[in-house]
């Protein structure tokens, strides 16, 4: 379960129910003010002093402790039904939270999960497609997962018919991890028939959803989700789509993230390709044959950022969180001696080290302990 305590995720859920107030406006709130708690008994003038908060956002944020009551039964009522089939809440303020999502402009606030998140899904690649793959996709999906997994890669996929369920049996199949992210919430099983899959994936890998419990998959869902699959992984691969598809999305969803995209060319007579060999003419993806297409663009990209890690890391960063990243640069270190070495507070430090979390230069681990990313 989430390190945050009844009120703490209370506070989140308020938030999160305050009408405009998206993730990324919450996200920035939490790192001006550190915690939900300071963010709901700020003032009007603090509030409309972030940036996104305007006159009437701040009073909506000053209203909503209105529904503390209401809020709080509700998710006590949520949490009762996690325990009941083994899952827990985590939030972008816990340690246990994705690394590489917590980076994208608006990642969940809170996710409900099934499953253990591994150290080894930090590598991480999204295998997404049509509902309606053709047999060459059927294969192709297959092997591509076969040959990611026996790499130790994580296959992320949705969990939908077609391309995105033969992605993760595919893992499963090969004793790979896999994760789900849902357009629905965590007891609405869709489509149906995946229900056998949802719980090998359940006991062998992760299902994750920000959505609460009883939530349909109604089509607005998805394009949501879709953003959650890319800002998981290091790249996207798209195996079969049309020119409108679900997977379409998932792509554009990880170009604004800055994460890579692969696409498997395709018949130019086949509708499902059409979406695929598009993203490959207007240069929006690598073409891919193979998995080292894959790896070696990943591996290029990850030693290039490796290498010129210590010069490029103190561009656009304040004095304070300066003086954070050079006791960090070197070796993990413990909140309070980051304190002792940078002669600031330990709440001052905090409130600097999640503003460089978030804009993943720096990583908490287990025990208050920071390090660069």
């Amino acid at each position: 379960m989430s390190n945050l305590d009844l009120n703490e995720l209370t506070n989140l859920k308020l938030l999160l129910s305050v009408d405009q107030l998206g993730p990324n406006r919450i996200k920035n709130l939490l790192t001006k003010f550190y915690n939900s708690e300071n963010i709901l008994s700020s003032n009007f003038h603090q509030l409309i002093s972030t940036g996104g908060i305007s006159d009437n956002l701040a009073s909506r944020i000053q209203k909503a402790n209105n529904r503390r009551k209401e809020v709080e039964e509700f998710l006590s009522k949520e949490l009762d039904k996690l325990v009941k089939i083994g899952g827990e809440i985590i939030t972008i303020l816990d340690e246990g939270y994705p690394y590489l999502l917590k980076k994208i402009y608006d990642p969940p606030i809170i996710l409900y999960k099934l499953g253990k998140i591994k150290k080894e899904d930090d590598n991480s690649i999204a295998v997404v497609g049509t509902r309606r793959p053709s047999d060459y996709g059927k294969k192709q999906t297959e092997k591509f997962c076969k040959d990611l997994v026996e790499k130790n890669i994580t296959i992320v996929s949705g969990m939908a018919r077609g391309i995105d369920s033969i992605s993760h049996r595919s893992a499963l199949t090969n004793d790979g991890r896999t994760i789900a992210v849902l357009g629905s919430g965590l007891d609405v099983i869709y489509p149906p028939e995946n229900k056998k899959l949802f719980s090998e994936i359940k006991n062998n890998g992760v299902i994750l959803s920000e959505y609460p419990f009883g939530t349909k998959p109604d089509a607005m869902n998805f394009p949501k989700r879709n953003r959650i699959i890319s800002g998981l992984c290091y790249g996207t691969v798209i195996i079969e789509t049309g020119l409108t598809g679900g997977a379409l999305q998932t792509a554009e969803f990880a170009l604004d993230q800055n994460r890579e995209v692969f696409a498997l060319p395709g018949n130019i007579n086949a509708k499902t390709s059409d979406g695929t060999n598009r993203l490959i003419q207007k240069g929006e993806a690598k073409l891919i044959t193979n998995v080292d297409d894959i790896l070696s663009e990943l591996n290029l990209k990850i030693a290039s950022s490796t290498k010129n890690k210590k010069q490029k890391i103190h561009i656009n960063l304040n004095i304070f969180e300066a003086k954070i990243i050079n006791v960090l640069v070197d070796e993990p270190t413990q909140i309070d001696k980051i304190a002792e070495l940078t002669k600031l507070s330990t709440s001052d430090c905090l409130v600097h080290l999640l503003s460089l979390e978030f804009r993943g230069l720096v990583r908490q681990l287990p025990g208050k302990t920071f390090s660069t990313v």
